[in-house]
């Protein structure tokens, strides 16, 4: 299936649109009350994109072909679909806790290691423990797909 060149380019244009209000932020050019103010727009715009693509999937089905003529038919039921979605935020909300967790521990681990070299190991084991949240995430997201055939 080839692709048109506004197939290609609307995508683009889209995720050029949501990240021009945060470009003078990460420059550190803003003041807070306009960072405030550009990152309202930011998710503003995510969400509206993702709602434009909502509504847009509705109206315009793309066909999918194997091969010519035998047409694929790509069927599940609800509990299936619900079954991926709670994979898929298992693992993403997880990541997500995993990186809050390590981006706490991590600075203070480079502290204590700084201060005192026999702190290396102690320091260690708490940025592995923020990353062991991520893989039982990952883990029970195994599990749930392996229950769903």
């Amino acid at each position: 299936m080839n692709l048109t060149l506004i197939e290609i380019l609307l995508p683009l244009l889209l995720i050029v649109l949501i990240t021009l209000p945060l470009i003078k932020v990460f420059r550190g050019k803003v003041t807070v009350q306009s960072a405030k103010r550009r990152l309202f727009t930011h998710i503003a715009g995510f969400f509206t994109v993702i709602v434009f693509v909502l509504v847009l999937q509705m109206f315009v089905s793309p066909k999918v072909f194997a091969a010519e003529g035998d047409p694929v038919s790509i069927v599940g039921t609800m509990a299936q679909g619900l079954g991926f979605l709670s994979a898929a935020l298992a693992t993403g909300m997880s990541a997500l806790g995993a990186g809050v967790a390590v981006a706490a521990a991590a600075p203070a681990a480079i502290g204590a290691f700084s201060e005192n070299e026999k702190n290396f190991g102690k320091s260690l084991i708490f940025v592995a423990l923020g990353e062991g949240v991520a893989i039982y995430g990952l883990l029970i997201s195994i599990l749930i797909i392996n229950n769903l055939g």
